[in-house]
């Protein structure tokens, strides 16, 4: 873990993602499973700054843990991963043309979550940090 830096903040912005094919079908079999996931961890369009750390596909449901700078909506990324990996898996699949004839390869929604620092650290640390500040070297000016 690190945090990284914006034009205007430091941030450790991580996050949980999972969406399913439209009517959770099992379309993420024989070979679908590899494709997706190395589609996933290398769309070139995506944002340098965002990162794919891990992918996880199963027949039915992806799993993504991801860094979001945040100039970046979470839902605008999540459409854009699903919507360019859709056409991906459309154009060299032709078994998901023919199993999802009508609307997305994938359903509308997805969960995501943040994969948080530890709660307890971050407490402990906004609770004794006018400690820490009070302990650094003072000047004294006018001497």
């Amino acid at each position: 873990m690190r945090f990284r830096r914006g034009t205007h903040c430091v941030y450790y912005a991580e996050y949980h993602i999972v969406w399913t094919p439209r009517y959770r079908r099992k379309l993420l079999v024989r070979g679908v499973d590899k494709y997706l996931e190395n589609v996933l961890k290398n769309l070139d369009e995506l944002e340098e700054d965002i990162e794919v750390i891990k992918v996880n596909v199963q027949s039915d449901h992806v799993h993504i843990v991801t860094i979001i700078p945040p100039r970046l909506s979470v839902a605008s990324v999540i459409q854009f991963m699903k919507s360019q990996s859709a056409k991906k898996l459309r154009g060299h699949f032709e078994f998901i043309k023919k199993a999802i004839r009508r609307g997305g390869v994938w359903s509308r929604g997805y969960c995501v979550s943040t994969v948080g620092l530890n709660e307890e650290a971050i407490l402990r640390y906004v609770e004794h940090q006018e400690k820490e500040d009070k302990g650094q070297i003072t000047l004294e000016l006018g001497k």
